[in-house]
């Protein structure tokens, strides 16, 4: 005999299911983006969310399982654009990249997911700001996603400068990594030294600036080297 249809409006064990932990994550993520990993309980969730912290248990074993649902749920995406970004850019320039064009190709499509995305993205932005720059839980999370990524950037950048010492373009990106997961924090200081002037959390304005000065710092530490004719790492 076949089953009955479900009464129209009414959603599926599975649909709930999946409304529920989506309630959940973006729930978590919100927390997790103004207090840390460490700053946040299943109780706080829960009460956030108006349940008994049963029911998040039987969702996720524990806190670090929530906070690996809410951050590998977006992280995959971020790290698929800016892959594609390089690969387009490499498509079109071959072996004659430049540095601007390589940031670009990595940077333009990040700062996209930001202006374009939904405000979950603001969320998450603030958490990998927190991942990229503190040592506490989910330092690991940068190594496992996002290394090969970066020396994959790295070897364009040497390409753009072959003769580059290696140790500056690490501390460059270095320097522009930090720059970006603070842009990323959207801590509001930029707005209050400015007077309004500037918002930190606009980025159209980033991202119209962002590339240009960061290559001129490569450029800049690169001449200079040349100029003192230090010996390359290489």
């Amino acid at each position: 005999m076949a089953a009955s249809p479900e009464p129209k409006g009414r959603r599926t064990r599975a649909e709930q299911r999946a409304a529920t932990e989506k309630l959940i994550l973006d729930t978590a993520e919100e927390l997790f983006s103004q207090r840390g990993y460490f700053g946040v309980t299943i109780k706080d969730v829960a009460d956030a969310m108006g349940i008994h912290p049963a029911l998040i248990h039987y969702y996720h074993a524990g806190k670090k399982a929530i906070f690996d649902a809410v951050f590998e749920r977006r992280v995959g995406y971020a790290v698929t654009v800016r892959t594609a970004g390089l690969d387009a850019y490499e498509a079109k320039v071959g072996d004659h990249p430049t540095v601007e064009g390589v940031l670009r190709a990595y940077y333009d499509g990040a700062f996209d997911v930001y202006i374009k995305g939904d405000e979950g993205w603001n969320a998450f932005g603030r958490i990998f700001a927190q991942v990229n720059n503190a040592p506490g839980y989910g330092a690991e999370k940068m190594d496992l996603y996002f290394d090969p990524l970066v020396l994959r950037l790295i070897d364009l950048l040497q390409k753009a400068l072959p003769d580059a010492d290696p140790r500056d373009l690490f501390w460059s990106f270095q320097f522009t990594s930090g720059a970006y997961t603070l842009i990323l924090s959207r801590t509001g200081r930029i707005d209050r030294l400015s007077d309004g002037l500037c918002r930190s959390d606009d980025f159209e304005a980033v991202r119209e600036r962002f590339v240009t000065f960061m290559a001129a710092g490569f450029d800049a530490l690169y001449k200079a080297r040349q100029t003192r004719g230090a010996p390359s790492a290489g």
